[in-house]
């Protein structure tokens, strides 16, 4: 295959893939939105389970200052992540890293879209009332300051703290407590990926940085 086509071939599987991501991802959070109270779960499985809750913070429901500076710092950061890539498909970029990267870039991207548009579109949530749809801008919060919407929870192991373990003896323990999105579970797949199999492609990329 020549240069010019793999390059074409590499920009065609960046945007399906982010395409796919955005796409799947909104159609889940907006269902939940809409469709459930906040709080509320449903169990799949015992190990499964859908629950909805909201964040203002990073992925599975981190917190990192406030929100409209970790906002815009994911605004600016996936800006440069694109920017890279495609400086990377221009210099043929191998597909396998290239889907790792668009995984991250589309996940990203998901969690950007709740905190830019969420809170201009949708009635908040709450316990007692699922979230419609308002005009435009006439949310529950301005630009920027939507909260991510989070729903897949696998408790695959629920059990106590034995009474000797020390400060958490005798108390609840839960293995995989976080609850994430299709967002972030794409941007760790993704990073993990990275690690995984380019990592001396990533070093190899460090160094010549630092150099």
């Amino acid at each position: 295959m020549s240069d010019n086509k793999q390059i074409l071939s590499s920009k065609w599987i960046f945007c399906l893939i982010v395409l796919l991501i955005l796409v799947v991802d909104q159609a889940t959070k907006i269902w939940i939105k809409t469709h459930m109270t906040l709080h509320e779960c449903i169990d799949v499985t015992g190990w499964f389970k859908i629950c909805f809750v909201e964040n203002n913070g990073m992925a599975y429901g981190m917190e990192l200052g406030s929100k409209l500076l970790l906002s815009c710092l994911r605004v600016v950061l996936v800006s440069m992540i694109v920017v890279y890539v495609v400086r990377q498909i221009k210099a043929v970029i191998p597909t396998g890293f290239l889907i790792c990267l668009s995984m991250i870039v589309g996940g990203a991207i998901g969690n950007i879209i709740d905190g830019i548009f969420y809170g201009l579109v949708f009635s908040e949530s709450s316990s007692m009332f699922v979230a419609e749809f308002v005009p435009f801008g006439t949310g529950y919060a301005p630009v920027l300051m939507g909260k991510v919407v989070d729903m897949l929870y696998f408790p695959m192991i629920e059990t106590t703290w034995p009474d000797f373990v020390p400060f958490v003896g005798g108390q609840p323990f839960v293995f995989f407590s976080p609850v994430f999105n299709i967002a972030d579970a794409n941007i760790s797949v993704g990073v993990c990926m990275l690690l995984l199999f380019y990592r001396n492609r990533l070093a190899s990329m460090m160094q010549k940085h630092n150099s």
